[in-house]
C-alpha cells in the first residue's frame, strides 16, 4: 500500500511539472485573441498596404469629426464676441473642409463607407453650443472644441506610427497638422481650462505605473547654461575613420648622384658634339 501510494505521488508530481511547463505555452501563444492575433484577424489587404481595424477607425473618425467641427466653426465665426474665437471657427472650416474631402477620396479607393451624420456625443456638443450665448458660447467653444481635437491627436499619433497602409499614412499627415493648427487657434482664445484638461486626462487614462511622489523643486535659481567644452584631463577619443593616407613622393636625389648624373650628360653632349666636327 505504502508503495502504491508513492508511486502516485511520484505520478502526480510529475504531471504538476509537466502542465506548469505547457501552461505558459499555451497561454502565450498558442491561445487567441492576442494583440498579434487580433491584428492579423482585423487586417485586411488593399493594393496600397496592409488595412488594420485601427486604420479603418481613424478614417471613421476623421470624417466624424468634420461633421460636427466644420458646422461648429461656422457657428463660431457668426457667434464668436472675440475675434481670437472667430479666427478659430475660421480656421475649423477650412481646416475640415479640406480633411473631409481627403477622407471621402481615400474612402473611395480603399471601398470603405463612412457615416453621414455625427455621433450621439457630438451632436450633444452642437446642443451645448446652441444653447449659449455671449461670453459663455465663446468659453464653450474653446474647451469643448480642445477637448474633442486632444484626444484625437493621440489617435493620430498612434495611427502614423503604425499604419502599413500607405494612403492612410498619407491621410495621418494631413489630420496631424490640421489637428495641431487648430489646438493652436483654440489655446490662442486664451479661454482653454488647462486644468480641466488634466483632470479629464487622469480621470480617463490608465493608473500610473508607480506612485512615487514628485521631487521637490530647486531651492535656487539654475544658472544659465554655458556649452560643455572637452575637458583637457580627458582627451576626445581617435575618429572612428582614419584619414586617407597621402600619396609616397620619391625623395630628391642626393647631390653627389645628381652631380654624377650631370657629368654624364655633358660627356654624352660632349661626345656628339666631337663626332659633329669630324663630321
Amino acid at each position: 500500500m505504502r508503495s502504491i501510494n508513492g508511486t502516485g505521488l511520484i505520478v502526480a508530481g510529475l504531471v504538476a511539472t509537466l502542465a506548469a511547463l505547457l501552461f505558459p505555452i499555451w497561454s502565450y501563444e498558442d491561445r487567441s485573441g492576442t494583440g498579434l492575433d487580433r491584428l492579423n484577424a482585423e487586417t485586411v489587404s488593399t493594393d496600397f498596404g496592409p488595412l488594420s481595424a485601427l486604420d479603418r477607425e481613424f478614417i471613421t473618425k476623421v470624417r466624424l469629426a468634420g461633421l460636427w467641427e466644420l458646422p461648429a466653426g461656422q457657428q463660431a465665426e457668426e457667434r464668436g464676441t472675440t475675434k481670437a474665437v472667430q479666427t478659430a471657427g475660421e480656421h475649423l472650416v477650412e481646416g475640415h473642409t479640406f480633411l473631409d474631402a481627403r477622407v471621402r477620396e481615400v474612402a473611395t479607393q480603399l471601398g470603405l463607407e463612412l457615416p453621414n451624420q455625427p455621433s450621439s456625443q457630438q451632436r450633444g456638443w452642437l446642443d451645448e453650443l446652441n444653447d449659449a450665448r455671449g461670453a459663455t458660447y465663446d468659453e464653450r467653444f474653446a474647451n469643448i472644441l480642445r477637448v474633442a481635437h486632444g484626444k484625437v491627436f493621440s489617435v493620430v499619433a498612434e495611427v502614423r506610427a503604425t499604419t502599413r497602409n500607405s494612403l492612410v499614412r498619407a491621410l495621418a499627415d494631413d489630420a496631424n497638422t490640421t489637428v495641431l493648427d487648430h489646438i493652436t487657434v483654440l489655446e490662442g482664445t486664451g479661454l482653454v481650462d488647462f486644468d480641466d484638461l488634466a483632470r479629464d486626462a487622469a480621470s480617463a487614462g490608465p493608473d500610473p505605473v508607480t506612485r512615487s511622489p514628485a521631487p521637490p523643486g530647486p531651492t535656487d535659481s539654475p544658472s544659465p547654461a554655458t556649452p560643455v567644452s572637452p575637458s583637457p584631463t580627458f582627451p576626445l577619443p581617435p575618429p572612428a575613420s582614419r584619414p586617407k593616407p597621402t600619396k609616397k613622393t620619391e625623395p630628391p636625389p642626393k647631390p653627389n648622384e645628381k652631380g654624377e648624373k650631370d657629368d654624364k650628360d655633358e660627356k654624352g653632349k660632349g661626345g656628339k658634339a666631337e663626332k659633329g666636327d669630324k663630321g
